[in-house]
């Protein structure tokens, strides 16, 4: 009873109604299973910079509402799921641009995802780095190209690339780390292409990965050798 009592108080101080209260404790379940379904997004202690940056075939940008549609398209894909270590989105395109709205109200200082275009404005895929160390001067990396008609030609390495230099030389990150699954060779292969090496087997969230890195100075090392 005095639980019921002091809730009741708390309620009637706070000016809610009880529908209100209903609606509250909704929007806490929502956000929760928003951050289930967003997992690169942990921290809102402060905001990365801003990023537009171009590479040989690609510009990295902020991403915006418009890259929605594409993006819900590519979550539902059971294929480029599969490929994500995920399972396909079940919920609506509209509880999707509602949560993917909200997360672009909530910058973070321990990840940022950025659209991929082409350099003629098509939005092709994503690349993210995230949970975002500044005592290690280290993050993960990932990354998703989307639009399968842009798979094979490059897009995707220099889309890595691009954003290796940025993490090296503005945001003077030490290590760079990735986790591909371990029968993905296509994605090793493409990743060894940006310097990066293999480290170890992972185990986690019962699958088998291959840990991948590259340091500061293999990657200056590696883009001064090549031609």
């Amino acid at each position: 009873m005095i639980f019921r009592a002091t809730t009741k108080n708390l309620i009637s101080l706070n000016g809610l109604t009880k529908k209100m209260w209903h609606q509250h404790l909704r929007t806490i379940v929502r956000w929760i299973l928003f951050r289930k379904a967003f997992p690169w997004s942990r921290s809102r202690e402060k905001e990365l910079p801003k990023v537009e940056i171009s590479g040989v075939r690609v510009i990295l940008r902020e991403k915006s509402l418009d890259d929605f549609v594409d993006e819900y398209a590519w979550r539902i894909d059971e294929e480029l799921s599969r490929l994500d270590a995920t399972r396909p989105l079940k919920m609506s395109y509209d509880e999707y641009y509602r949560y993917a709205s909200e997360e672009l109200q909530f910058p973070t200082y321990r990840s940022k995802r950025l659209a991929i275009d082409t350099l003629e404005g098509v939005h092709i895929g994503n690349v993210m780095y995230y949970d975002f160390n500044s005592k290690k001067m280290e993050v993960e990396l990932g990354i998703m190209i989307g639009d399968k008609s842009y798979w094979d030609q490059g897009y995707g390495t220099d889309a890595v690339d691009t954003l290796l230099n940025h993490l090296f030389a503005d945001l003077e990150m030490e290590i760079v780390y990735l986790h591909t699954l371990v029968w993905n060779r296509r994605a090793q292969g493409s990743f060894a292409k940006s310097g990066f090496r293999e480290v170890r087997s992972v185990r986690k969230g019962g699958q088998d990965y291959i840990r991948m890195e590259i340091k500061k100075d293999e990657w200056g090392n590696y883009h001064s050798d090549s031609p």
